[in-house]
């Protein structure tokens, strides 16, 4: 969640901050010598909120994945020369020309999993439904297919800007083919050779124009509306279970087969005199043998859930070990800068022994939540399910929660003073200052005399949770350091 930043320049809001504590938080970086308009920078990317969406969508093995590669400069994404290859994250943060957006890569998909039209249908509902714009890769060296025509149609249905990448054009010779693509109807058709790069600046210059500079956000827009709390978890962990009995109704098709859900389901639950919208979700219904392709389903329609949602509800079956899945799915909730509870399910049915070797699990293999609430419940019984608002409550508590630019930097000088960084290379960087640029979830900047380790921002991390709580959310630390230029006076 740590990350040095650089500023881009750019006009920026004050992010969390209000005019007098910015003015006076400026005038603090000027006399440690910083560049105000590096100041800004760093303040308005620390203080983003969500970036603009951008989806990679088309039909398999047209070189989505390694297209997404391209953009965000590093291979992370996996490359196969095979359709349906599955992958475990779905989106990265990208940047380009200064301007810094979330890529979503809707590839790797099997297109046997539901039949072709489903398939095809169902990937690219999901990516143009949370995308501000879309990228449609379309293989040059076929032209276009009836699978391409069918993603087109659902394009033009969702109204979304659409930048048209005619791929694998590897020279002059291949420009004809890319031109043959104005047949779509999209547009201009841009040649681009992932692979090799040619004409990926072109693509990226038009998909800034297509992007907003600032997306709307898919919560919290009416006041006093419903919070939004996305149930997530790995199939057949009882989610659905655990809706019904929060809702005292049953609202959710239940059935011990791992992935009866097939789409989100939004339910209004009043909990404790209050109303909460839950978001149910779950993969589709797997065949054995294309497993992968619906996990990989499952993986989309939870990135998508998390979205949309203020807090993520982790439900973990507790009678078996915590898998690597529900520790990617926790990892995805963190990511996206959700609050969150974890709730063990089925935890009426342990033994003694279970219970000891539970608590060891947790405390290794979910140590990077440690912060979360946690609440112990059966969706079958209803065991403790009245701990589960508070839980929810203290989470958007911390989520929500903002330490005035004052009393972080006393908090600050206290750690410096106590704790200072350790000497590497005859040096010893400081923090000099800090802010709080943003909050849901809080993101601080901290602005140093030298570069700062890992290890001693997780120290930073961890005294702040110390000392202000922050229980129940991420927390997003940026770095910036002093140039050597010399300070100012």
């Amino acid at each position: 969640m740590n990350d040095q930043i650089h500023s881009d320049g750019s006009d920026h809001e004050h992010g969390a901050l209000g005019d007098a504590e910015y003015a006076e938080f400026m005038e603090l970086a000027a006399q440690e010598g910083f560049d105000p308009e590096e100041v800004e920078g760093a303040i308005g990317a620390a203080g983003h909120g969500p970036l603009p969406v951008l989806a990679v969508v088309g039909r398999p093995n047209v070189g989505k994945s390694t297209l997404v590669n391209r953009i965000i400069g590093r291979r992370e994404a996996v490359v196969q020369d095979k359709p349906g290859v599955t992958r475990d994250r779905v989106s990265y943060e990208a940047e380009w020309a200064g301007r810094r957006f979330k890529v979503v890569d809707t590839g790797g998909w099997e297109q046997d999993v539901l039949g072709l039209d489903a398939s095809v249908a169902a990937q690219a509902e999901y990516a143009i439904s949370t995308a501000d714009a879309v990228v449609f890769v379309v293989d040059a060296t076929v032209g276009a297919t009836d699978t391409d025509e069918a993603v087109v149609r659902l394009l033009r249905k969702a109204k979304k800007p659409v930048v048209l990448c005619a791929n694998k054009v590897d020279g002059q010779s291949g420009e004809a083919d890319a031109t043959a693509l104005w047949s779509l109807g999209l547009g201009e058709p841009h040649p681009v050779s992932s692979l090799h790069g040619r004409g990926t600046g072109d693509m990226l210059d038009a998909v800034l124009e297509a992007l907003p500079e600032a997306p709307a956000q898919t919560f919290g827009t009416a006041l006093g509306g419903p919070r939004r709390i996305a149930l997530i978890g790995r199939p057949n962990v009882g989610k659905s279970s655990l809706l019904n009995k929060v809702a005292n109704e049953d609202r959710v098709v239940v059935n011990e087969l791992a992935g009866t859900t097939r789409d989100p389901v939004d339910e209004l639950i009043e909990l404790g005199g209050v109303t909460w919208k839950f978001i149910d979700t779950a993969g589709i219904r797997r065949k054995v043998h294309l497993q992968e392709g619906a996990d990989y389903y499952a993986s989309l329609r939870t990135a998508a859930a998390v979205e949309k949602a203020e807090v993520a509800v982790i439900l973990i079956d507790s009678s078996e070990s915590i898998s690597v899945q529900d520790q990617r799915i926790v990892t995805m909730a963190v990511e996206a800068g959700r609050a969150v509870v974890l709730a063990f399910n089925k935890w009426d049915t342990l033994d003694e022994e279970r219970r000891y070797y539970l608590e060891r699990e947790i405390d290794t293999e979910l140590a990077q939540v440690a912060w979360a609430p946690r609440v112990n419940v059966s969706a079958v019984t209803g065991r403790h399910m009245e701990k589960l608002v508070p839980a929810i409550e203290t989470a958007i508590e911390g989520w929500e929660t903002r330490i005035p630019t004052g009393r972080l930097n006393a908090f600050l000088g206290e750690i410096v003073a106590s704790h200072p960084h350790p000497v590497r290379g005859g040096k010893q960087p400081r923090i000099l200052f800090g802010t709080q640029a943003g909050t849901k979830p809080p993101r601080f900047v901290l602005f140093s005399s030298g570069f700062l380790e890992h290890g001693y921002r997780r120290f930073v991390e961890r005294r702040l949770r110390e000392e202000f709580g922050f229980e129940g959310t991420p927390i997003h630390i940026s770095v910036r350091v002093r140039e050597k230029r010399g300070r100012k006076k």
